[in-house]
C-alpha cells in the first residue's frame, strides 16, 4: 500500500472519530437552534423538514424544557437562536446586548377540563367563585396568567397549600401534576396543556370534557407564551441567516395544519436529545392538538406592544416571575 493511501486513510480515521466526538457541539458553518420539548418545539417543524435543501446549515436541537436556560447562559451560549418562555427571556436575556428577541412563536395552550361544570367564559367567570381548580404548573405561567386574568376580572381567588381550607368566597387554585388530573382528582376544574388535555377527554371517555381555554379568557390572540431569540452577533454577521429562520418559523402555522401528525413527530424524533420522552407522538399528534397547540408568529415590532403588556401582568401578579425589557431587546424595532 502507497503511504500517500495510508496517510489519506489515517486523516479520515481522525476525522469520523472528531466528529462522532462532536456530540451536540454545532460543527463550523452551522447555526444551532434550540427548542424545548412541547408546543415550542412545532414551530421549528418547517425548517427541520426542509433543512436538506437550505442554504444556511441550521442545526436543529430539541431538548428538556427543564434545561432551555442553560444553552442561552454561561461564558459561552450554546445556542446561536433559541426559543424559550418569554418571562425567562425576560429575565435571562431582556437587556438585549447578548440575545435579541426575533418574536413570538406560541400564544398558550392551556385548556380547562371538568367533569360537570359549564363552560367558561368572561361573562360567567366569577362562577369559579367557591369551587376548586386544579392548575398544571401553577407557580409558572400557566398558573400566573390564569391569577392575572382573574385579577384583571376583579375576581378573588385564594392559593390552596396543606395548611389553607378552600374559601366559598373566593377561586380556589391548586397545584397538580398531569397524572392529578382525573374525573375523581377532587377537583370542579383543571388547567392542563396540550396534548395532555386532549388525550385526558380521550382516555376518559369524555368523563372530562373541554370547558373553555386560557388564550380567550386573556384575550383575542392568546397571551405571548413563547419566543425566538437569536444572538446579537448572528444578527450582526448573518442577518440573511436570521430572515432565513424567521421565514421559516412564520411558515410553520401553515406546514402544520397542512401536514401529516405522525410526520410531524418524525421530525422532532429527528432532533430530540435521546432519551427524552416525547410531549408529541405519532398517536397524540392529532390536528386539534395541532390547532389548540396556538403556534403562531408575530414579528418583535408587532408583538412589542404585547409582549409588554404580557410581562406587566405577570410581574403584577409576581414580581420575581418577570422583568421589564429594554427596547433593544427587540430586533428591528
Amino acid at each position: 500500500m502507497k503511504k500517500s493511501t495510508v496517510l489519506l486513510s489515517v486523516l479520515l480515521g481522525c476525522s469520523l472519530l472528531l466528529s462522532s466526538a462532536c456530540g451536540e457541539e454545532a460543527k463550523e458553518g452551522e447555526y444551532s437552534v434550540y427548542a424545548p420539548d412541547g408546543a415550542p418545539a412545532l414551530a421549528l417543524c418547517k425548517g427541520i423538514a426542509e433543512a436538506d435543501a437550505d442554504e444556511w446549515n441550521f442545526s436543529y436541537r430539541v431538548v428538556d424544557a427543564s434545561t432551555i436556560q442553560t444553552y442561552v447562559t454561561g461564558e459561552e451560549q450554546k445556542a446561536d437562536f433559541c426559543i424559550l418562555p418569554l418571562n425567562l427571556a425576560s429575565k435571562l436575556l431582556g437587556t438585549g446586548e447578548v440575545y435579541q428577541m426575533l418574536g413570538t412563536v406560541t400564544n398558550g395552550n392551556m385548556y380547562f377540563l371538568t367533569k360537570a361544570g359549564e363552560s367558561l367564559s368572561l361573562e360567567n367567570l366569577s362562577s369559579l367563585v367557591g369551587k376548586t381548580v386544579g392548575v398544571v404548573q401553577l407557580p409558572n405561567v400557566p398558573g400566573l396568567t390564569l391569577r392575572a386574568v382573574l385579577d384583571t376580572n376583579d375576581v378573588p381567588y385564594s392559593m390552596l397549600g396543606n395548611d389553607v381550607q378552600a374559601r366559598p368566597d373566593a377561586v380556589n387554585l391548586k397545584a397538580v401534576s398531569p397524572t392529578d388530573v382525573t374525573p375523581a382528582g377532587g377537583c370542579d376544574y383543571y388547567l392542563c396543556p396540550e396534548p395532555a388535555a386532549s388525550t385526558k377527554v380521550e382516555k376518559t371517555n369524555g368523563a372530562l370534557k373541554f370547558a373553555g381555554d386560557l388564550q380567550e379568557l386573556y384575550g383575542e390572540g392568546g397571551y405571548p407564551q413563547a419566543v425566538l431569540v437569536a444572538k446579537t452577533s448572528i444578527i450582526e454577521e448573518a442577518e440573511s441567516a436570521v430572515e432565513q429562520l424567521i421565514s421559516y418559523v412564520e411558515g410553520a402555522e401553515t406546514f402544520l395544519a397542512q401536514t401529516d401528525g405522525a410526520e410531524i413527530s418524525s421530525l422532532l424524533d429527528g432532533v430530540r436529545t435521546e432519551g427524552l420522552s416525547p410531549s408529541f407522538t405519532a398517536e397524540n399528534l392529532t390536528s386539534a392538538v395541532i390547532a389548540n397547540s396556538s403556534v403562531h408568529f408575530t414579528a418583535a415590532t408587532e408583538a412589542k406592544g404585547a409582549v409588554n403588556a404580557f410581562l406587566t401582568a405577570l410581574i403584577t401578579v409576581n414580581s420575581d416571575s418577570a422583568t421589564a425589557v429594554s427596547e433593544v431587546f427587540f430586533y428591528g424595532g
